[in-house]
Formats: structure tokens, sequence, C-alpha cells
């Protein structure tokens, strides 16, 4: 029942911003986006009615994309034909609209800008956590979970020497193409001091998930999927 000249649609929900002066939030999609039958209106989790704090009554689930996106307690849907400006959507969950998503300077805000939307490859570590004592001589299994847009993650890399060498760890069973993709590997620490383990996901579709220092700023901080670090200890 969309009418031919519907291009966008855009989404709300009951909760209300901390501070009266700031807006409600309003999130836009294209048309076609919100009929591309990857989105879901969740009011169950786990065969029970969703929580409150997930969004009860009813939350808007939008695969892939970073979790701004995903109203909760969604309370209207409005099919336009031209784009609403909006406070989160065109200033406050913005990054800039350049190659790198990034500024250069902190005090610099004369820039154009887009929404986040597309969540980037990211893995992180889950054991050890940071500052564990290891025996030496163990055998540790080192895990963690990996996950992206979509595209699916093709290998995790892991380093136990603080980047100098990598090596592969083995990819659990795939849930989905959103779904965390578990991952583990096998480390057997020879010598006594302290490590420092590093994971980095390339999914399938060919991106990296980047160092710390090939992360460019931006004024949210949003986005950021670098190389995942833990510090441990072998005695």
């Amino acid at each position: 029942g969309v009418k031919g000249s519907a291009r966008w649609v855009g989404v709300n929900g009951l909760e209300k911003p901390a501070m009266e002066e700031t807006p409600k939030f309003f999130r836009e999609m294209e048309i076609d986006e919100a009929l591309s039958g990857e989105l879901m209106v969740a009011y169950a989790m786990n065969g029970e009615d969703l929580p409150y704090l997930n969004g009860f009554p009813l939350r808007l689930v939008i695969p892939g994309h970073f979790s701004d996106s995903w109203v909760k307690m969604l309370s209207e849907i409005t099919v336009m034909d031209e784009y609403r400006k909006s406070f989160f959507m065109d200033v406050a969950y913005t990054v800039p609209d350049n190659d790198c998503e990034c500024v250069v300077s902190g005090s610099d805000f004369e820039y154009k800008r887009k929404p986040i939307a597309v969540m980037k490859v990211k893995s992180v570590i889950g054991y050890p956590t940071p500052n564990t004592v290891i025996k030496k001589g163990s055998r540790v299994k080192v895990t963690g979970v990996a996950f992206d847009q979509g595209k699916g993650i093709k290998e995790v890399m892991i380093s136990t020497d603080g980047g100098k060498s990598w090596s592969a760890t083995e990819l659990q069973k795939d849930y989905g193409k959103y779904a965390y993709r578990p991952w583990v590997y096998q480390w057997e620490p020879k010598a006594k001091g302290e490590y420092t383990i590093m994971v980095r996901a390339i999914n399938r579709i060919g991106n990296i998930q980047p160092q710390v220092n090939e992360i460019g700023w931006n004024a949210g901080g949003y986005q950021y999927n670098a190389v995942d670090s833990v510090n441990v200890k072998i005695v």
C-alpha cells in the first residue's frame, strides 16, 4: 500500500531524551532499505516478551547496523516522499563524509556529515581477560568473537607477540551472516614474561580490521573497530 512517491521511512519510539532541549530521536532510512526484507519488529526474545531494557514492547531490528538504528519502544513508522532533517541523523550520530570518515583536528566542525549506519569488521578477545596471570607451560584456550555488517567473516588472525607475527585462529560454527562468529586459538606459552595478545578479523569482501594507529579521529568516537589487544603475564 505504499505510494510510488515514497522515498523515505522514518521511525521513532517512546523513549524521552534526558534533557528537555534535546530533540526526540528520529531515524530515517531509504524506502529500499525498509523494504529489503531484512528488518524486523521484535516483540519477543528467547521465547519471552522483550525485556524492558531491550525496548519493550517493540523494538526495530536492523541487522548489520549500529544499535543507534535499533529504535526501542517503537511507536511510529512514517512513510515520506522527502527527507526530514533531524538532530541525530544530521548532527549527533554522524561521521565526516569523506574516505577516512575522520577529521584532522578536534576543533574542525565545519565538514560534510553522514549518519553512522552499517557496522565495520571487528573481532574481540573474550578470554584471557586483561592482566590474567598464566602458568608457564599451560595450554591456554584463547577465545573471542568476530562480526561485521553481514558480509561474513573469512578469517581471524591472532598475534601473541604484540603484532610481530600472526597465526590463523579456528573459526567456530557460523550461526548466520549477522551473528557473532566465535573463534578459538590454542596457545602454549613457553617462556615467562609479559605478553600482548592481539586479534584482527577479515571479512569475505576483504575488509581488514585496522591497527589502532590506522583509525581516523571523529568527534563522537563512532565506528571504532581497531585491533583488540589484551596484556597477560606468564609466570
